[in-house]
């Protein structure tokens, strides 16, 4: 299992491209997830289902299930948020999965920057950036790739996607 991830500021089109890359992926055979991390407060699940209402009632999880799909809903009441390791530790085994976010986490990164956006790139503060995905001149000895380039985005994020081992191997050794 290889680990890749998107990272930029809100507003830079990270989920609008992830999801023109994951179906070029898909077409090319490979089994794709995704992490995605919320700086916010989220909710999955339908108030006043019974779900929410076995979560709302103190449950630690709560796993839903049907012919057509299961989630499990984790409740951290107080502790800490889980770092990516540990969360990428729970994913079923895929090719490739894709970490939307944890810009802090010791994994590689695409950075997904738009001109439009009026933000500096984070390239030049971030050694785990190894490609750029803009509509940007730069300067940089990175590879990038426009952003409507999703075959050249797809092949950069599969060159940079590092082991799973390695990423909880980096995970020892750095914050």
């Amino acid at each position: 299992m290889k680990v890749i991830g998107l990272a930029g500021w809100s507003g830079a089109g990270k989920t609008t491209l992830l999801s023109r890359i994951i179906p070029h992926l898909l077409g090319q055979g490979l089994r794709v997830s995704v992490i995605k991390h919320a700086h916010h407060s989220f909710d999955v699940d339908v108030p006043g289902k019974d779900s929410w209402v076995h979560r709302q009632s103190g449950a630690a999880e709560v796993l839903v299930s049907s012919g057509k799909r299961w989630a499990l809903m984790h409740e951290l009441r107080g502790a800490s948020e889980p770092r990516l390791p540990e969360l990428l530790k729970k994913m079923s085994p895929v090719d490739l999965v894709v970490i939307e976010g944890f810009k802090a986490e010791p994994h590689r990164k695409i950075e997904v920057h738009r001109l439009a956006n009026g933000k500096a790139p984070l390239f030049p503060d971030d050694p785990g950036i190894v490609g750029i995905a803009t509509d940007a001149e730069l300067e940089t000895t990175l590879p990038t790739a426009h952003l409507d380039d999703i075959p050249a985005i797809a092949a950069m994020m599969q060159r940079s996607a590092i082991s799973l081992e390695e990423v909880l191997a980096r995970s020892v050794t750095e914050p």
